[in-house]
């Protein structure tokens, strides 16, 4: 049986949840965003990195109501500069808690055979800073080698600091296929999250940086949300050393 994770964290970590809510649509084929809201909501997170936020055909609307989110869920939709009417880019949105504050926004197309991308925080709890990346990785292999090699030089581009990636890595694998990113980066799996009925591949990941001292991650299975979408929510509660 999978893990599940309580809905209070200690005070002094940092909870992060990354999720594809495959555009709300459940394994009960119903199409419900306010029931995605509600399971986001019970995680009681800090930073909820979500794939699949955006309808794929232009203009890309949300699956989540913008207006509704912060009622919901009690987390604010971070705005990335893109100019369009997506809660994310390229499916990939960020809600974050009254505990952080945001000290810039980017967002990135990634190479690849599919259109992916990218979006990139700097947030600010307290007197840390620290950088996050929301991803959903491409489907072939060699696309996702040429899609991390890409996100490891938009970090390199910026400022040295805590960072963390998080997101639908789509690697089956546990021990290939990850190789760029485990170089620099402890990747946390907290046991298979898709399909959701019947979890087998751990899918969804959690990439931290040495600075995280204590990190621990699961996935959140349930009645709801096996329902809600095929993946888990991977849930972490991370402390910065």
């Amino acid at each position: 049986m999978t893990k599940t994770k309580d809905e209070t964290h200690e005070t002094g970590t940092l909870r992060v949840v990354t999720w594809n809510i495959r555009k709300a649509m459940g394994t009960d084929r119903k199409r419900d965003p306010e029931r995605v809201m509600q399971i986001i909501a019970g995680m009681k997170a800090d930073l909820v990195l979500i794939q699949e936020a955006d309808f794929r055909l232009p203009p890309r609307p949300p699956v989540l109501a913008p207006a509704r989110i912060e009622a919901a869920t009690g987390l604010k939709p971070a705005v990335f500069p893109h100019g369009r009417e997506s809660l994310g880019w390229h499916g990939n949105a960020l809600l974050f808690g009254p505990r952080l504050t945001i000290d810039s926004l980017n967002h990135h197309d990634l190479p690849g055979v599919e259109p992916r991308g990218c979006v990139e925080a700097v947030l600010v709890r307290g007197e840390a800073r620290l950088r996050v990346l929301g991803v959903h990785l491409g489907l072939l292999r060699a696309s996702r080698r040429t899609q991390l090699s890409a996100i490891l030089a938009i970090l390199e581009a910026g400022p040295e600091l805590p960072t963390l990636i998080a997101g639908d890595f789509n690697e089956r694998s546990l021990t290939v296929g990850l190789g760029r990113l485990s170089r620099r980066f402890r990747i946390l799996s907290g046991g298979p999250t898709w399909h959701s009925r019947h979890p087998v591949f751990a899918l969804d990941r959690i990439a931290v940086t040495k600075e995280f001292a204590d990190a621990s991650a699961s996935a959140l299975r349930n009645a709801l949300t096996a329902q809600a979408s095929d993946h888990l929510p991977l849930v972490a509660d991370l402390t910065l050393g």
